[in-house]
């Protein structure tokens, strides 16, 4: 706020020209400034970046070395297809067996579609962690909040009862599809989950599935 000061010098009938004194008064800047200050502080301290937590396999030591062998009988691969569709298939494919592909079957992103299906190949862990969880509510098992969360996270470590996700993207799937399938690796607590390049006959059962024509070849 800017205040303009006018004094007159001089005594008598005696007139003289009038200085004026500019004067700046900062005190509504500074009660602006510190008021600016807290905003930034709190809505800093209390924002939290959104970030989601994506299981990737552990890179192998020796590059050399053969991969890990994934059970047929565990295996459950995802398919994201076109136009928000999405197939799944279990166990594995024999490529060579071109004329004889399996069919995949269609589900949705609903609590009833893709859902159901993961909490009923994951029930038993799923189980498991309830019931630990359940523990610690009623004060049977006495932990802090990171140690459950580490204990949980051995739980799915160790497991070897629920599925291997494997998520492939058809050519024309979305991002959104990606976003939606990673929300429900969490809710339904899948322990073991990674992406991979869909193959050429896993995009003819897709195709085959919307009814498309168009085949595809091996490389």
């Amino acid at each position: 706020m800017a205040e303009i000061v006018q004094a007159e010098k001089g005594g008598g009938n005696k007139k003289r020209a009038k200085k004026i004194l500019p004067h700046m008064d900062m005190t509504p800047m500074v009660d602006l400034m510190m008021l600016l200050i807290t905003f930034f502080m709190l809505t800093t301290s209390l924002s939290k970046s959104k970030v989601m937590e994506i299981t990737l396999p552990e890179k192998l030591k020796d590059e050399s070395a053969a991969p890990p062998k994934i059970s047929a009988s565990r295996t459950l691969n995802i398919l994201l297809g076109p136009d928000d569709r999405i197939f799944w298939y279990p166990g594995g494919v024999d490529a060579e067996d071109y004329d004889n592909l399996p069919p995949v079957t269609e589900t949705d992103y609903s609590a009833e579609g893709i859902r159901a299906l993961l909490l009923d190949r994951n029930r038993f862990l799923a189980r498991k962690i309830n019931e630990f969880e359940q523990q610690v509510l009623e004060g049977k098992i006495r932990i802090s909040r990171d140690s459950l969360q580490k204990a949980t996270s051995q739980m799915k470590t160790d497991d070897d009862t629920g599925p291997i996700v494997l998520i492939k993207a058809h050519d024309e799937a979305n991002y959104g599809n990606f976003v939606d399938i990673l929300d429900e690796m969490n809710i339904c607590g899948i322990a073991r989950y990674t992406f991979m390049d869909i193959a050429w006959y896993e995009t003819q059962m897709v195709n085959n599935a919307v009814g498309r024509t168009t085949t595809a070849s091996a490389n």
